[in-house]
C-alpha cells in the first residue's frame, strides 16, 4: 500500500482567527512532525462562493500562508503549496466528475445548508454543485491516507473513499489482471511469493487481518517490484481488482472550544473573531467588553463562573492555580470581572506577540514566503504528476 500521507486544506477567507488556530492549526503543528504532510490553500474552492468578487483571493491567500507559519507550521516538516498551481487537481477533478452520480452530490448535507446560509449569492452553478467532487480530487490526487477534518466535514471524506471505491471498481479491472498479477508474485522470488500466496489465503479464506498486515509489510518491503506491480498485488491481496487511488481514513479533529466575544462561534460570519495578528489595543478591548455572567450587576454581587464567556477563554488560556482564583473570587465577589478578564488578556497578548515576530520576517521579505510556496508546489506536482499518470493509464487516455 502506499505509505500514510496526511492532505489538508483551508479556503483563503482572509486573516486567520482564534479558532483556526485552536480547532485546526494546533492539531496540524503537532501532526507535521508525525508524518509526510501536503497542507493546501485551496483557491480555486473559493470561487466556488465568490466567482463575482475573484479580486479579494490572492491577497487573502498570501495572508492565510503567513498565518500558518505565524501559528508554529514549520515548512521544513511541511509542504505548504496553492491548489491553482498544481493543475493536476483540476483535471483530476473533471475525470472523477465523469463518473460520479448526480444524487451523490446532491444529497452533501452541507450542500443545501449553504445555498440556506448565502442567500445573498446565485450558488445555482455547475462550480458549487460539484465542489465535492473537487475537494474528493484535492484527497485522492496525493494518494493521502489520513484527513484531519471536524464533524462537519467527515460526509466529505466518505464520499471520497465511495468516489475512489468508484474509480477502482470501474477502471482497476484492466485485462487479464489475475495473470499479471501471478506474474508479479513470481518477482518477489519463491520464498516470498509462497509466502505472499499463503497470507493472502489466511486473509481471504480466515478472515486474518494479522495475515493481511503481514502481507503488506511484505509487498512495501521488496525492491524487486515496479510500482504497477505493487498495486496490482495489493488488490489481489484483498480480493479487488489494481488499486489505482486509495480510500483515505478520517482522523477526528476536536471541534474549536474557544468562542467568539459574544458568545456565538468565533467566525467572520458573526463579527466575532479575534485574529492571531491583531493589534493590542483591539485585543484589549475585545475582551474587556467581553460580557460575563448576568448575576453580577454590581461589582459586589457573586458570580458563578460556568455561566460567564471569559471562563470559557480561562479553560485554554491560563493554568489551575489561576482557575481557582477565578472560581474563588467570582464566586464570593472577591475580584471583579475586569480583574478577571486581565490573565486572559496577558496570555492572548503574548501568544500573540510570538506569532507576530515569526510573521514580520514573511511581511518584511515576501520573496521568503514565495520560496517556500514554490518548493511545496514542486514537491505536491511530483505526486500529482505519479498518480495521473496512472489515473490516465487506466482510463485509456495514456495515448502512446
Amino acid at each position: 500500500m502506499f505509505p500514510d500521507l496526511i492532505f489538508s486544506g483551508m479556503r483563503p477567507t482572509g486573516l486567520l482567527h482564534l479558532g483556526h488556530y485552536h480547532g485546526v492549526l494546533k492539531n496540524w503543528i503537532k501532526l507535521q512532525s508525525e508524518y509526510p504532510c501536503f497542507f493546501c490553500v485551496v483557491d480555486l474552492h473559493a470561487l466556488t462562493t465568490h466567482y463575482a468578487t475573484p479580486d479579494v483571493i490572492e491577497n487573502n491567500v498570501w495572508e492565510v500562508l503567513i498565518d500558518w507559519l505565524a501559528s508554529g507550521i514549520d515548512p521544513a516538516q511541511a509542504n505548504l503549496f496553492i491548489q491553482s498551481r498544481v493543475h493536476e487537481h483540476v483535471e483530476l477533478s473533471l475525470l472523477l466528475g465523469m463518473s460520479t452520480p448526480l444524487g451523490w452530490l446532491e444529497r452533501v448535507p452541507t450542500y443545501k445548508e449553504q445555498i440556506e446560509k448565502l442567500r445573498d449569492k446565485d450558488l445555482s452553478t455547475y462550480g458549487f454543485l460539484g465542489y465535492p467532487v473537487l475537494m474528493s480530487a484535492d484527497i485522492l490526487l496525493y494518494r493521502a491516507s489520513i484527513v484531519p477534518v471536524g464533524e462537519d466535514q467527515v460526509p466529505h471524506v466518505e464520499m471520497t473513499r465511495e468516489i475512489a471505491r468508484r474509480f477502482n471498481y470501474l477502471y482497476g479491472r484492466e485485462p487479464g489482471f489475475q495473470d499479471k498479477a501471478n506474474e508479479a508474485a513470481r518477482k518477489l522470488g519463491g520464498k516470498r511469493s509462497k509466502m505472499y500466496y499463503e497470507l493472502r489465503s489466511a486473509y481471504q479464506q480466515e478472515g486474518n487481518g494479522e495475515a493481511l498486515q503481514q502481507a503488506r509489510a511484505l509487498l512495501q518491503e521488496s525492491q524487486s517490484l515496479s510500482m504497477s506491480d505493487r498495486e496490482r498485488l495489493f488488490g489481489y491481496l484483498e480480493g479487488s481488482s489494481k488499486i489505482i487511488l486509495v480510500e483515505p481514513q478520517v482522523l477526528m479533529t476536536k471541534a474549536s472550544q474557544i468562542p467568539g466575544f459574544n458568545g456565538k462561534k468565533m467566525s467572520k460570519s458573526y463579527g466575532n473573531t479575534i485574529g492571531l495578528r491583531e493589534d493590542k489595543v483591539s485585543i484589549e478591548k475585545k475582551i474587556r467588553t467581553m460580557p460575563t455572567d448576568p448575576a453580577r450587576v454590581y461589582r459586589s454581587d457573586p458570580g458563578n463562573p460556568d455561566k460567564c464567556l471569559v471562563w470559557q477563554f480561562h479553560k485554554i488560556y491560563t493554568d489551575q492555580s489561576t482557575h481557582e482564583w477565578v472560581q474563588r473570587g467570582c464566586r464570593n465577589a472577591g475580584i471583579g470581572c475586569l480583574e478577571c478578564k486581565q490573565p486572559v488578556i496577558d496570555r492572548i497578548l503574548l501568544e500573540q506577540q510570538i506569532m507576530l515576530e515569526r510573521a514580520q520576517k514573511y511581511m518584511d521579505d515576501p520573496s521568503m514566503l514565495r520560496a517556500i510556496v514554490a518548493d511545496g508546489c514542486d514537491k505536491a506536482r511530483k505526486l500529482a504528476y505519479e498518480t495521473m499518470r496512472d489515473v490516465r493509464e487506466a482510463m485509456g487516455l495514456s495515448y502512446s
